[in-house]
């Protein structure tokens, strides 16, 4: 156990350095959004990208259950969902890690953890997650998206094409940060201006690969 937790402290400490492999394909900005469907979600439906054709702006973020990085933006996405839903933007979290190798991140977990329910030091029944929380069984979709790191963001526009990528924002310290990229692309998006920046380094947990 003392093993396996050092190892996760490594993974942290690496994604927060930004040196995460990316296994997939790199996307480039204003290139085509890859597309996914059948995504089991833990309302126990499949998801799609197709589902949100009337969403003006799409938010792909790509978290899990145990990184320490995704949990402290858990509530920042709660309520980044709540600021923007009635602008028509639809946020999207999938989580690409293998549970056979961390199990914090199974499907069961990942329900439990979406309710808000109390799991340990886990959320301790804090606000349910109001957005679709689904999982990547076979890690095609981000290794499509070439994601690197929990959490990984991708701002896909009204053509669904990738407008911004990166960071939420700049310090997984919600008290300390200066630097709002995520709803600042947002905002951006939504009155027809480019992002700036449109690409940051994203600041998270390695992706669990099988």
């Amino acid at each position: 156990m003392k093993r396996r937790r050092i190892g996760l402290v490594m993974l942290v400490l690496l994604g927060l350095l930004g040196s995460g492999t990316v296994v997939g394909a790199e996307l480039e900005l204003g290139q085509a959004a890859p597309d996914f469907a059948g995504l089991m979600g833990v309302d126990d439906r499949p998801h799609a990208l197709a589902d949100y054709e009337q969403a003006k702006l799409v938010v792909v973020v790509f978290t899990c259950n145990h990184c320490p990085v995704s949990q402290a933006y858990e509530d920042r996405l709660i309520a980044l969902q709540k600021a923007y839903e009635d602008k028509q933007v639809q946020l999207i979290a999938i989580n690409p890690n293998c549970p056979e190798i961390e199990p914090e991140d199974s499907f069961a977990n990942m329900k439990e953890r979406a309710a808000g329910r109390d799991l340990g030091n886990w959320r301790q029944n804090k606000e349910p997650f109001h957005f679709p929380y689904v999982v990547d069984a076979t890690q095609e979709v981000a290794k499509a998206y070439g994601a690197a790191v929990t959490p990984h963001v991708f701002v896909l526009d009204g053509e669904r094409k990738i407008a911004y990528m990166g960071s939420i924002d700049n310090n997984m310290n919600a008290m300390a940060v200066r630097n709002h990229f995520l709803r600042d692309a947002l905002d951006a998006l939504l009155a027809g201006e480019t992002p700036e920046p449109a690409s940051t380094r994203p600041l998270g947990c390695m992706i669990i690969w099988k």
